[in-house]
């Protein structure tokens, strides 16, 4: 066999591989679209500057997405831009290592991001940029010597890393240069789309039972073991995957941030995650396990505290880490967590699972922030004040307002008339207009909740409850669907629409234990109905945090909703003219 035909094999065997890995993920159509962009991107910055030698923007591109997004998308970003720009620049057997040699940044990205975290500053980016540029160009060095050498010798070799040198040196400086001018606003970007889609409410429906159920206590508020259909209960019980944690969807491979969601959900229904196992590993085994990796954006950290507390753990600590002091000291001087409603919204929800009051500085700062944050409208903007309100962002910061003892103040009056409102003739929500979502509808209801509204009344012209268009989403096996023609991420999205119609505020209280059968001999009695919990008045030991009274809700069956999501905002027209300004890419090594 030729090198040039093993190494076509081998070549062509790894791209499947890296392709097959991405399509394994299962990535929603959000993600898609965002992967599609990025990748014109990359290859439009690669045809822009084609007459400055060897100087592009694409691998900065390709490094940050696969830094922010992970290995997956990354990858895919790098090679779908080396195949769609050598249709300006010409298809040959350069092709295949280009896309390898950028699908590699992509992984390279992923990796800084699980060694160093995705807090780096502007320089370690630029020189981490520069790097990559280096091992793309040592990939194209290594691919003219299988392909055009001959023989194949170490002489021939150092011929084409000697002859590339001024090139690559170019490719590396232009890399470098690129990323400190837009690297840090790429990275800002793509973490508040990541956000929302780690994070974003996916809620689903419950069952018929619970419409039932849902008539007949129509004059009282839901009642969360009435709203929660035991058919998605059972589905996520069912795809729990063998290391105790989930994936977005059955088979998929367990992420924490997929875990920690499961986690709330199964609380929401009164399933304790420490009771929730496969093969002897619970949920909670796995997030012990996998605490190194929480290295990501403020909301992992947040969600983890929030699923910790849900199982009756002390929500600060897991796995020798201080989760709740790496949290405190990322506040800024405004009172803000990175400067985003979204994120200091999860961070007060989180703040007050820790067992912080409502009085707590940081915790009062931060909602003195929101609060400055409101549109004039009513509602919020996922970033801050002067963005399109959205149902998501205004049922978030609601959730916090009201956790951090802001419930009865004129803004959450507010922001909970802007989302009555907003209410579609289906009953659901949108983000920011448009059709209906269970995401959206999700995080409405929480917000409605939590400002002491109850849902099962909001019926604006006419229309159903959001609770009843969440039941209507809610499929044979149990698992709920995203909306009427998507069923993205269904692990997910029923995890997430569980805390919704459950009608239950984070932080949540710890769900009940189960009992295991022991001395007394009748049977388990099915899941307690754990009071829901509302968001602050007082601080709550951090051992058994205790549900935090509602200032104006009707009797403890109602409590403040608070299902919020760890994730980030979905690319805006504004963040991809920030993505099209950065691109660029230009020729072969």
């Amino acid at each position: 066999m030729s090198w040039i035909l093993a190494s076509s094999l081998l070549l062509g065997a790894a791209l499947a591989i890296g392709f097959a890995w991405y399509e394994r993920s299962h990535p929603s159509a959000r993600v898609l679209a965002l992967v599609a962009t990025l990748a014109a991107l990359a290859a439009l910055g690669r045809i822009a500057f084609a007459p400055i030698p060897n100087v592009k923007p694409t691998t900065d591109i390709v490094l940050l997405t696969g830094y922010v997004l992970g290995g997956p998308p990354g990858f895919a970003v790098g090679a779908v831009a080396a195949l769609a720009s050598n249709l300006f620049f010409g298809q040959g057997p350069w092709t295949p290592w280009q896309m390898a040699g950028w699908g590699i940044a992509g992984l390279l990205g992923a990796g800084l991001a699980r060694v160093w975290g995705r807090e780096l500053g502007r320089v370690p980016l630029a020189l981490a940029c520069a790097a990559a540029s280096l091992v793309f160009g040592t990939v194209q060095n290594l691919s003219l010597w299988i392909t055009f050498s001959g023989d194949h010798s170490l002489s021939k070799l150092w011929f084409y890393v000697a002859g590339s040198f001024p090139f690559d040196v170019a490719h590396a400086l232009g890399s470098l240069l690129f990323c400190l001018a837009f690297g840090p606003a790429l990275v800002r970007a793509l973490q508040r789309f990541r956000t929302r889609f780690e994070v974003t409410w996916r809620p689903a429906p419950a069952a018929v039972a619970g419409i039932l159920l849902a008539l007949v206590v129509a004059a009282q508020p839901p009642r969360a073991d009435a709203a929660v259909p035991k058919a998605a209960v059972r589905y996520l019980e069912r795809v729990q995957n063998a290391d105790g944690g989930f994936g977005p969807a059955p088979r998929a491979g367990s992420t924490p941030m997929h875990t920690g969601w499961a986690a709330l959900g199964l609380a929401a229904a009164g399933r304790n995650p420490r009771d929730v196992e496969r093969g002897g590993t619970s949920v909670i085994d796995y997030m012990t396990a996998n605490a190194a990796r929480l290295r990501g954006d403020l909301g992992e950290r947040s969600r983890t505290i929030l699923a910790l507390r849900a199982a009756g753990l002390p929500a600060g600590r897991l796995g020798g880490r201080d989760l709740v002091g790496e949290l405190a000291r990322d506040q800024q001087a405004d009172g803000s967590f990175a400067r985003l409603v979204n994120t200091t919204a999860f961070a007060v929800l989180a703040l007050r699972a820790a067992g912080r009051s409502a009085d707590d500085g940081a915790v009062r700062r931060a909602a003195t922030y929101i609060a400055g944050q409101v549109n004039r409208d009513g509602g919020f903007n996922f970033a801050g004040r002067g963005g399109p309100s959205g149902a998501d962002d205004t049922g978030a910061a609601l959730q916090a307002l009201a956790a951090a003892g802001r419930a009865d103040s004129e803004v959450t009056r507010r922001a909970a008339r802007w989302l009555v409102r907003h209410q579609n003739a289906d009953g659901g929500f949108a983000l920011q207009g448009g059709p209906s979502n269970a995401q959206s509808t999700a995080w409405a209801i929480q917000g409605l909740v939590a400002a002491g509204r109850n849902p099962a009344r909001v019926h604006r012209r006419g229309a159903r409850s959001p609770l009843a268009y969440l039941r209507s989403l809610v499929g044979p096996d149990g698992a709920i669907r995203y909306s009427r023609t998507s069923t993205q991420t269904p692990v997910w999205v029923t995890a997430q629409a569980l805390m919704a119609l459950a009608v239950k505020a984070l932080p949540l209280a710890p769900a009940p234990r189960a009992q295991r059968a022991a001395a007394a001999p009748r049977p388990a009695p099915a899941p307690a109905r754990a009071s829901t919990p509302a968001p602050a008045a007082t601080a709550e030991p951090v051992s058994a945090p205790a549900p935090v009274p509602v200032a104006a809700p009707p009797p403890p069956a109602l409590t403040p909703l608070a299902a919020m999501s760890v994730a980030l905002p979905a690319a805006t027209p504004r963040a991809l003219g920030v993505l099209t300004a950065m691109v660029t890419r230009t020729l072969l090594p």
